[in-house]
């Protein structure tokens, strides 16, 4: 048997659910050499801006227990850059390409969404917001249900294909921030983007990273993803994308039982450049075992038939 690994999201139809994650990627030709770039599901580049942006001064990148620390602070070279110099490769590849955009107020992402929806070899766009809110003082569009909306919104007024919103996991109730994106006209979200956290040095009593907090990811963070893909699967409509510590096609399977669609791999690409490509087989290989003609059977198929009766409240005390 040869199983169906094909996904959609929104109008975007994928081959396979296995995708890169923004900013750990680059811009695709940095693994044109070691792997098949057109065996992934989707390509989503590095995080881009109206302006190129250098980042934060470094150091901004400190390894942790079963993950790393992240400042870079969203280097990247900027939207003009992004078509002149980037997009020309890009377009010679069968798979689809999406943007990761960000900016400080909602007139950036808007006008991203805008020049972007121009050009027919962006498949779709990922909406960053995680990003802080000049206008609100700093405070991230994604931590905020009406200001997530808001720029959802507007985003959707201006970019006709593909929509997704990638959620931060630095909330209090991710469910309420998926369902005002829903409401804002996502066709599809992602999560969970990185959790802050921060690393001393305990000889000179100064933090690691010169930003001083940085984005923990890796499989750290992975439980802490599958949980929250899990809450949203359940509470909104929405095709979901599973994001958080995948490093094998075992991790990659436990977000699409949780209820993900397709999954999004970032810190293994620099562990394991084929990760990709391994997670790939991995998954047509577990369907073939269980006999499971679609990828898409599986999505959300956990069962709760083993906890009947179990008082729930002493579940999550646990």
């Amino acid at each position: 048997m040869t199983p169906d690994l094909s996904v959609a999201l929104g109008g975007l139809r994928l081959a396979n659910p296995v995708m890169t994650a923004s900013g750990t990627f680059g811009y695709a030709r940095e693994f044109a050499q070691l792997i098949d770039l057109n065996r992934l599901g989707a390509i989503i580049v590095k995080g881009l801006s109206l302006q190129p942006s250098k980042g934060n001064p470094g150091p901004r990148i400190v390894e942790t227990a079963c993950g790393m620390l992240n400042a870079i602070g969203l280097e990247n070279v900027g939207l003009d850059a992004f078509v002149s110099d980037k997009l020309p490769f890009l377009k010679t590849l069968q798979t689809p390409v999406l943007a990761n955009i960000y900016g400080t107020n909602i007139e950036a992402y808007t006008a991203l969404a805008e020049r972007l929806n121009d050009i027919e070899a962006v498949a779709g766009i990922e909406v960053n917001i995680s990003c802080p809110n000049v206008k609100l003082g700093g405070v991230a569009f994604g931590a905020d249900a009406r200001t997530a909306c808001q720029v959802t919104r507007s985003v959707r007024t201006k970019f006709k294909r593909t929509l997704i919103v990638k959620l931060s996991p630095n909330v209090t109730d991710i469910t309420q921030i998926a369902r005002s994106v829903e409401e804002g006209g996502a066709d599809a979200v992602s999560l969970i983007n990185t959790i802050t956290g921060m690393a001393i040095d305990i000889h000179t009593r100064r933090p690691k990273l010169a930003n001083i907090t940085g984005g923990l990811s890796g499989p750290a963070i992975k439980p802490v993803a599958v949980r929250m893909v899990w809450q949203v699967a359940r509470a909104i409509q929405l095709p979901v994308i599973g994001v958080g510590g995948i490093m094998t096609a075992e991790d990659a399977l436990e977000f699409i039982i949780a209820g993900a669609s397709a999954v999004q791999v970032g810190t293994a690409n620099f562990v394991n450049p084929r990760c990709t490509m391994e997670i790939i087989d991995g998954i047509a290989n577990y369907l073939r075992e269980q006999k499971i003609a679609s990828v898409k059977d599986l999505v959300g198929s956990l069962t709760h038939d083993g906890f009947a009766g179990v008082d729930r409240c002493k579940i999550a005390g646990n």
